[in-house]
């Protein structure tokens, strides 16, 4: 597959063995990418020795997917220190090493599969709003820096998904999804659909940007 950029397409799609991040796999390789597509026992971003391992195998590529699961629902007054320390490591220092240890390539793509709480903090998410946030500031960093490579840097930050995540954090899904103004829950399909769309068709200037993927669901401007 040759992308309008002119070239041939190869990416790494991290979280790629389910949810969003294996519905972004199956629509690049339906694009006629070359994927890795790697799980968490390939790669565990709260390992930091393993992060490094996995960005010396992988040096480089056309196209890099930064996305990982997230905590447990928590309050702030339960927070351990361990928790603390742990997904600091997952959400955001393991991505800050993926992101200079794997070189997108000139004219490439790099994606951050963050979340709705980095614009809508949810007090049961306090961590992971935290550190999605954290490194969403330091990926618009990368977004002015990668520019003049022509690699365009994009976070899409997912409201209600159909995904294991979401059945990790609501008793009743289906009720949820009542509730929502679309009456669903998103589809994993949609938002590989969308990432598919973004490299097939060279859309670059988009880099730099916040997609709220959320049916509506939120209520900010910004």
């Amino acid at each position: 597959m040759t992308t309008p950029r002119g070239r041939a397409t190869e990416a790494v799609v991290l979280g790629g063995s389910r949810g969003i991040g294996a519905a972004i796999a199956g629509a690049l390789r339906g694009m006629g990418c070359s994927v890795t597509a790697a799980s968490s026992a390939d790669v565990d971003t709260s390992d930091l020795d393993g992060v490094e391992r996995f960005a010396a195998a992988h040096p480089e590529t056309d196209v890099l997917v930064l996305n990982t699961g997230g905590p447990p629902p928590m309050r702030f007054e339960e927070v351990t220190r361990a928790d603390w320390e742990k997904y600091h490591n997952q959400l955001f220092l393991g991505f800050c090493i993926l992101a200079r240890g794997i070189t997108v390539r000139n004219g490439g793509y790099l994606f951050l599969i963050s979340s709705a709480v980095v614009k809508e903090p949810d007090p049961r998410l306090v961590v992971s709003g935290a550190y999605r946030s954290a490194f969403s500031s330091v990926f618009k960093v990368l977004s002015r820096e990668y520019a003049a490579r022509r690699v365009s840097c994009v976070n899409i930050a997912p409201g209600p998904i159909d995904t294991d995540r979401t059945r990790e954090l609501v008793d009743d899904p289906a009720a949820l999804a009542a509730t929502l103004p679309s009456g669903r829950l998103g589809d994993p399909r949609e938002i590989g659909g969308l990432v598919r769309g973004i490299v097939e068709n060279g859309v670059s200037y988009i880099s730099g940007a916040v997609i709220d993927f959320d049916g509506a669901s939120s209520r900010h401007v910004f």
